[in-house]
């Protein structure tokens, strides 16, 4: 089925532009959401008059919303969870639960729909698309961590990680030192034994 985008459609296509689609997404939720019509003759000639508009329409949206993806971009927000001891979630966190979040803590409404990701069930870091509008697409981090348990950063394991990592080349270090000192105080040890003895 051919439809004719009259709204910008995130993965599909900007308003104006013909696109093929199954017949039962165009029929049962483009159409229905006023997000497309049939690519009809008529219809195909109000194209570009349409792709103008929307055009117009997206660069406001993009200066509405600009303030708002300012705000979002890098924060992040920390889940406490339930895990295993494999890190794996007792249930997930979903897109809409992220929405919340960002409700609470900035204020903010956004939809489920603009919160690019699949529901998470492991401990760890995610960075997570924003989309709103095609043009502007923050990203927040999701920190999962154990409840009552300090969320740590993958920044301060890692740098946890190289001081460790020095620390031990130091102690490396310092019994190779001590190792070289040990064999030349044994070698002027036997250097004076054979003077002696001579």
């Amino acid at each position: 089925m051919r439809v004719l985008l009259i709204k910008d459609v995130y993965k599909l296509g900007r308003a104006g532009e013909i696109k093929k689609v199954a017949a039962g997404y165009g029929r049962n939720y483009l159409i229905p959401q006023g997000l497309a019509i049939p690519a009809t003759k008529g219809a195909m000639q109000q194209s570009e008059r349409i792709a103008a508009k929307a055009t117009e329409r997206r660069a406001v949206l993009n200066e509405e919303l600009s303030d708002v993806a300012e705000v979002l971009n890098g924060k992040k927000l920390y889940f406490p969870v339930k895990a295993s001891e494999t890190g794996r979630l007792y249930g997930s966190i979903s897109a809409e639960d992220i929405v919340k979040l960002v409700k609470s803590n900035y204020s903010i409404d956004i939809e489920r729909r603009q919160v690019e990701t699949e529901p998470v069930r492991q401990l760890g870091t995610y960075n997570i698309p924003v989309h709103l509008t095609m043009d502007l697409v923050p990203e927040i981090t999701v920190v999962l961590h154990r409840e009552n348990e300090v969320p740590v950063e993958e920044e301060e394991i890692a740098a946890a990680e190289e001081e460790i990592l020095i620390e031990e080349e130091a102690e490396m270090l310092q019994e190779i030192v001590e190792d070289l000192e040990e064999l030349e105080e044994n070698l002027l040890e036997s250097d004076t034994e054979t003077e002696t003895d001579a």
